[in-house]
């Protein structure tokens, strides 16, 4: 298969506050995003992942450095460029769901093409691929309050894939999931990951969950500390799990190597 870079990150920092009170979210991180991975981030509370996310989904500007969808900079998008950018580019997959009380599964899911001037009759078919692959049919028509917290993320995975973006950007997505409702989401995001070569990058803290994906990339104090590849054709996701673990067990300790 040949690889593009899809997402480039370079050398971004992220600093909060000013003086004494500075603090480094992120200290001059840079990798690649290949297209069609399915990349998984990790590290302790504070490491910088999530602002990294943040930073990538631009909910939060970087502090220096450069990240280039596609060979282009996304600081430079500006109105509706950035609009295009964060509404249909990228989807966002948070951890608490983030679906509308009073809108059924069915409008959460077809609000973002509804911001774009997209009706639902031209979204049906999309919508109904989409509520087939993550087994949420039988619940488009029923409210949040009315949905289990699997089917809530299931929900909100719909949402975040109905633009059909070039980046999934997933935050701790299982966070607010028991082990049953994390494994069926999980085993659906690595079917589409694989089936649509759709590109997934997964912040995580959980070993299970990271080991669906094809990549890992540790961050430990803002830097990139550690990364593991895995060729699924020749490692199972047990056997890499283990590799997960022993990474984790040194994040204390601090050298960046690739295994």
């Amino acid at each position: 298969m040949d690889w593009n870079k899809i997402l480039q990150v370079k050398n971004v920092t992220k600093n909060y506050g000013k003086g004494e009170s500075r603090t480094a979210a992120l200290r001059g991180i840079s990798f690649d995003v290949l297209e069609g991975e399915f990349l998984g981030i990790m590290g302790d509370s504070g490491s910088g992942k999530t602002t990294l996310l943040n930073c990538i989904a631009t909910m939060t500007r970087p502090t220096s450095g450069e990240i280039l969808l596609n060979g282009e900079a996304i600081s430079a998008f500006k109105g509706a460029r950035l609009a295009k950018y964060r509404g249909g580019k990228i989807g966002y997959l948070y951890q608490e769901f983030e679906l509308l009380d009073n809108l059924t599964a069915r409008e959460n899911i077809l609000l973002p093409l509804a911001l774009h001037g997209i009706t639902q009759k031209q979204a049906q078919g999309s919508l109904m691929e989409l509520a087939g692959r993550l087994d949420i049919v039988p619940v488009l028509d029923r409210f949040p309050s009315q949905m289990s917290g699997g089917q809530k993320q299931r929900v909100a995975a719909a949402r975040a894939l109905i633009t059909q973006p070039e980046i999934l950007l997933a935050d701790e997505p299982t966070g607010a999931l028991d082990s049953r409702n994390s494994k069926i989401l999980l085993d659906k995001m690595a079917i589409i990951n694989r089936e649509q070569k759709k590109t997934i990058m997964m912040v995580t803290h959980d070993a299970n969950a990271a080991s669906y994906c094809t990549r890992i990339l540790f961050i430990q104090d803002g830097r990139l500390f550690h990364e593991l590849r895995r060729n699924p054709r020749k490692e199972d996701r047990e056997s890499f799990y283990e590799r997960i673990v022993a990474v984790m067990a040194q994040l204390g300790g601090g050298s960046a190597n690739v295994l």
